[in-house]
């Protein structure tokens, strides 16, 4: 069953803002459309702000973080034991997100929807928890519908701390996500698992062969998922990816932009537009992953990122990276002179 609060409306954005800002790119001392998509970029932010002239000071991320049981199938390089030390790391500094995040100004947050192994009340970490990892989705349900609702409502909750902010980063972290966010993008966009499986965290050619074999595995034990998206998320899924699913959403409703990260990030857009289509409109993509299904999402959500800096990363650091090439959009579309400020022909 779908939580109730999903289905909320999703905020439209303010068309009058937009066609101001539109009106103000034609008049800037340039020829129209030379700054290309710093333009775009700039019309759309004050179109999702309400305001003529947009700002990314108040830039606010959120990093989810939670345990997937398919790591027992031998899906990821890595051990689970390293989430958790990972998100150690985030709240003690040293982390690329945030450092990034340091260089930003931005206000990071690091939520633990569940670890496998609970690190107690941690300095730094916000605890919403929905159970010590997901169950093998190899084998049955990554989740039940309960531990759903809670990992949708963490993320809910992080959207609206955001309430205030000019830009939402959602980031992620635990071993064997990619397995998880490429079996969801199998079932949502009826998908080969070959296509969308990818190294990871740097998985060999057999071993990402095997990681498809598992996610074909879990799949054969479903039907009519490619139109069930919150059952998707909830057979296949993981907590974090749910989190996400839940803030882009929440989100959308309160009237806050998204900024996009990779591959987990854009796995949980997917879930969030096929439940609520409209909220397409709030997202902006940062970055193509050097994940390799990546690219076959980002074309099913009609997206264009921003960046191609070969990251798979996670964390939301390739969101954060795009940050200051947004904030230089502002600055153009805000700072420069109209041809009537400068006394220069239009021509």
């Amino acid at each position: 069953m779908i939580p109730d609060w999903l289905t909320r409306p999703i905020k439209r954005p303010d068309d009058e803002m937009r066609a101001l800002a539109a009106g103000r790119q034609q008049q800037l001392t340039k020829p129209p459309g030379s700054l290309g998509r710093l333009e775009q970029a700039a019309i759309d932010l004050s179109a999702l702000q309400g305001r003529e002239r947009p700002s990314l000071e108040k830039v606010r991320i959120a990093v989810f973080a939670a345990d997937h049981g398919v790591a027992a199938s031998g899906v990821s390089a890595f051990p689970q034991e390293v989430t958790v030390q990972m998100v150690a790391n985030f709240a003690n500094g040293g982390a690329a997100i945030s450092v990034l995040a340091g260089s930003l100004g931005a206000t990071l947050e690091v939520i633990d929807v569940g670890t496998a192994v609970d690190p107690g009340e941690m300095p730094g970490v916000i605890s919403h928890r929905a159970g010590p990892g997901t169950a093998n989705l190899h084998q049955q349900d990554a989740m039940t519908a309960e531990q759903l609702d809670v990992a949708l409502n963490a993320g809910r909750a992080a959207a609206e701390r955001a309430r205030e902010a000019d830009l939402f980063i959602g980031g992620d972290m635990g071993i064997a996500n990619t397995t998880a966010s490429a079996a969801i993008g199998c079932a949502l966009l009826q998908t080969n698992p070959i296509i969308l499986a990818g190294p990871g965290t740097g998985l060999d050619k057999a071993g990402v062969s095997h990681k498809a074999d598992v996610i074909g595995q879990a799949l054969q034990r479903y039907e009519g998922l490619h139109d069930q998206p919150i059952e998707a998320l909830r057979c296949v899924g993981g907590f974090e990816i749910a989190a996400l699913a839940g803030a882009f959403l929440a989100c959308g409703q309160q009237g806050t932009p998204v900024l996009i990260d990779g591959y987990i990030a854009t796995a949980a857009a997917l879930v969030a537009v096929r439940q609520q289509p409209a909220l397409r409109e709030w997202l902006i993509f940062s970055h193509r992953s050097a994940e390799p299904g990546h690219s076959a999402m980002l074309q099913a959500l009609d997206a264009e990122p921003l960046l191609d800096l070969s990251m798979r990363l996670g964390e939301g650091s390739g969101a954060a990276t795009a940050v200051p090439l947004l904030r230089l959009a502002c600055d153009l579309h805000n700072g420069m002179a109209t041809f009537a400020d400068a006394g220069v022909s239009e021509g």
